[in-house]
């Protein structure tokens, strides 16, 4: 049943693949990042050197990159002869990746989960185990890991009520893949009862809590807030009320809220600012657009972008 259901889900998969293209270029369109390195997408990367023994970690975004600093740092310091190929899907995500780790690690995006596509990549790579962060699993790509004996990992394993409904609807081609998983690391004990709830082995499964807390501040980084802090706020101390990580539609309603607010606590709270920051850089032009507009004919709202 495993090889029936990761057969028909290779051939949806490859029907689809004009439509992921399309999906690209329209990205691309949009946002420029997106229009190079195509061809890491399919596998082909840059093969390495034969005594060069590589742990892969997959990072999908930028928050799975940043949930991956101290993981990965803590790899190097651990396994100085083992170098780290980290792997993202998206721009913002390869971003995050260089500007933590610089040349300290090779960088390349994951290939898509069709099968020339990962032994492609798994024959360049050559990785000795791979490391996945949170919740991106790809049948295809553990599978071909398992038939290699590519032990596979999930760090900082996450899953929601909603996404465990959804994949109990595919149990033919989760329940094989969760079996040839080695371990999850999981944030929390009903994040591990969901996964062992679709076929982990209860042996493969430890709850450690979410490693982003074990994230770490440099000064500098510090002091840079603490300006900020001191800039927004001036001297009358106004309050701040941040929206991070923003999608696209959630900017108009926060904005609409925020004006409601202000309105609602005239006289009371004076030039409070709203402080908007996208999850995604192509996102800021756009979002900067809809700041500069009155939010509910109040012109004088304070609304910052970052």
């Amino acid at each position: 049943m495993d090889l029936l259901g990761r057969l028909i889900y290779s051939v949806i998969f490859y029907l689809l693949a004009p439509l992921v293209l399309a999906r690209l270029l329209y990205r691309a369109i949009r946002a420029p990042a997106y229009r190079s390195r195509w061809a890491e997408r399919f596998g082909w990367v840059p093969s390495v050197p034969t005594d060069t023994n590589f742990i892969w970690v997959h990072a999908v975004s930028v928050g799975e990159a940043l949930a991956a600093v101290p993981l990965v740092k803590a790899l190097q310091a651990k396994y100085p002869d083992y170098r780290l190929i980290v792997t993202c899907m998206t721009p913002t995500g390869s971003e995050r990746i260089k500007a933590a780790f610089g040349d300290s690690v090779n960088h390349c995006y994951a290939p898509y989960d069709m099968p020339d596509s990962v032994a492609r990549f798994l024959s360049r790579a050559k990785p000795k185990i791979l490391i996945i962060m949170e919740t991106e699993l790809w049948p295809n790509t553990i599978a071909a890991c398992h038939k290699r004996n590519i032990p596979v990992l999930l760090a900082n394993g996450r899953l929601s009520e909603k996404s465990a409904n959804a994949y109990k609807r595919i149990q033919p081609l989760v329940r094989p893949m969760l079996g040839q998983i080695t371990a999850v690391a999981a944030q929390h004990r009903d994040d591990g009862a969901r996964f062992n709830a679709l076929g982990l082995a209860e042996s493969a499964l430890t709850v450690t809590g979410n490693i982003k807390f074990d994230l770490s501040l440099n000064q500098t980084i510090k002091q840079n807030a603490q300006q900020l802090l001191s800039d927004w706020r001036g001297v009358s101390e106004r309050p701040i009320l941040l929206a991070a990580s923003t999608h696209r539609g959630e900017d108009e309603i926060i904005l609409d809220a925020f004006g409601q607010i202000k309105e609602k606590l005239k006289g009371e709270i004076d030039n409070p600012l709203l402080v908007l920051v996208p999850r995604h850089p192509e996102r800021f032009n756009q979002v900067a657009e809809l700041c500069s507009q009155p939010i509910l004919s109040l012109p004088d709202a304070a609304v910052g972008i970052l």
